[in-house]
């Protein structure tokens, strides 16, 4: 629209403006105009104006981009008088002026509509991160009818390079053809989420992915909608292996998984009991903070805190709280581990009433379920991979798990470096395939296997977190 003005003002070897209906400047020289005739082409009173004054010739056009928007004013000065060709160009470019407001305005429209499914995107996402599926379903239904009728689904995450999210957004959505629910990641800038119920969605991902170079693509296994939070968290696992496969995609390998090897019923009855205290609150309070603790054990609080779409004090706030109520600390690897181990569980109860006691004449305790001996065989096997290097990787470990992850202090107790700690846990990640430097499922299942073969003790839940400010009194 600027060149346009400018190239009128050359037309007809004179000035021009546009202004908006407060009299700000779009476009153009500044011109002095009188008010009232700039209020009177605004309001419609009049369309154009003309007259002379003190050697300049002057033409005032209304421009009018719709009935919803207010008008402007062209306004065009010289000093010759307007002959026909000259008054030809500027109604001529008045016209082209309204077409160019309107093609902005529409532009600016679609920005705003996009802009808001976004948020719904978004918001679709985080209510099903803390299991309200039927709030989700609620919000899809009005302008993705259909989407989430269905009781599981699978994630994917695309991620690109930097500055590409929100281009690779819309080759998503494109890719997808609205079958899926695509979401820009609030948590990594390079992110791209995608959910959904159908199989033929992860084909074209693929085929997007090995299109666009510098494009990876990690999905999950089929899980309920409540536990989109966990297909998440596979997805991200299994992107970190797609980095270094050949064609860019990884699906979460279904391995074993320490909790199949526990008895199933003693978990369940030992999963109600920690998490009973639980109980006492509302169920949305409850479901709050559990979904909340799920996602900050899993990931950074942070992250968790963007992927919730509130701040990170709220997250801690919120696990502090579960601390408070399990009377435990979370600054410990093997209590979190624990704990996740038993969200995870809760989560797998199904519609169980929160208080249901399988075998309520038992009181399995942390240890019990770790020392069957299928577990036992299988921390033996996965800790055992460490053996073969000469760096003693598996003490190193050990050492930085009882420290609470903490390079620093895991120094400190072998006597070396804090980076030669990092650098043997970064180098235990690939023999035990498993994410160790970031905080999650990876993790916890190392963390269980040293408490299985006995390389660090159970943890004790109910004992309160020295200092806590919500911690109970005892009598």
């Amino acid at each position: 629209m600027r060149r346009v003005v400018t190239w009128l003002a050359e037309a007809v070897h004179g000035t021009a403006s546009l202004q908006d209906h407060t009299g700000g400047l779009l476009a153009g020289a500044p011109a002095a105009l009188d008010p009232g005739l700039v209020a009177d082409l605004v309001t419609g009173r009049i369309a154009s104006a003309a007259w002379d004054d003190r050697g300049q010739h002057l033409r005032l056009v209304r421009v009018a981009p719709g009935p919803a928007s207010p008008a402007r004013v062209l306004a065009v000065a010289r000093e010759a008088p307007f002959d026909r060709r000259a008054s030809e160009i500027v109604t001529h470019t008045a016209q082209v002026v309204e077409l160019l407001l309107r093609a902005r305005e529409a532009a600016e429209s679609a920005r705003r509509l996009e802009l808001a499914a976004a948020d719904l995107r978004l918001a679709i996402l985080q209510l099903l991160m803390v299991e309200d599926t039927v709030s989700a379903r609620r919000v899809a239904a009005g302008l993705w009818p259909g989407l989430l009728d269905t009781d599981t689904a699978c994630v994917y995450v695309v991620e690109g390079g930097p500055g590409e999210r929100d281009a690779l957004a819309e080759e998503c959505r494109d890719a997808t053809a609205e079958r899926a629910l695509v979401v820009r990641c609030p948590a990594v800038d390079r992110h791209v989420i995608i959910v959904t119920p159908g199989e033929a969605v992860g084909r074209d991902l693929r085929s997007l992915v090995a299109g666009r170079p510098g494009t990876f693509l990690g999905g999950s296994v089929r899980q309920s909608l409540a536990r989109t939070a966990t297909a998440y968290g596979q997805a991200v696992s299994a992107l970190a292996v797609a980095r270094f496969r050949p064609d860019k995609t990884a699906v979460y390998a279904e391995r074993t998984h320490p909790e199949r090897l526990m008895d199933p019923g003693a978990l369940r009855v030992w999963t109600t009991r920690v998490l009973r205290p639980l109980d006492v609150l509302p169920h949305h309070t409850r479901a709050e903070l559990l979904a909340t603790t799920r996602l900050g054990l899993e990931f950074t609080a942070v992250s968790a805190a963007k992927v919730l779409g509130v701040s990170r004090n709220t997250v801690r706030a919120r696990m502090e709280r579960v601390e408070s109520l399990l009377r435990t600390d979370f600054s410990d690897l093997t209590v979190r581990a624990v704990v996740h181990l038993a969200l995870n569980t809760q989560v797998g109860l199904g519609e169980e009433a929160p208080g249901s006691d399988a075998r309520p004449g038992e009181r399995p305790e942390v240890g019990d379920l770790l020392a069957g001996p299928g577990l036992r065989a299988w921390a033996d096997g996965l800790l055992g991979r460490l053996d073969a290097d000469g760096r003693d990787l598996r003490r190193t470990l050990r050492t930085w798990i009882a420290a609470g992850g903490n390079a620093e202090r895991a120094a400190q107790t072998l006597g070396v470096h804090a980076q030669t700690v990092r650098e043997h846990v970064r180098s235990a990640e690939p023999v035990l395939e498993r994410q160790l430097l970031a905080a999650g499922s990876d993790l916890y299942e190392v963390v269980v296997a040293h408490v299985a073969t006995g390389d660090l003790r159970p943890p004790v839940l109910d004992r309160t977190k020295p200092g806590h400010p919500d911690a109970p009194v005892h009598g």
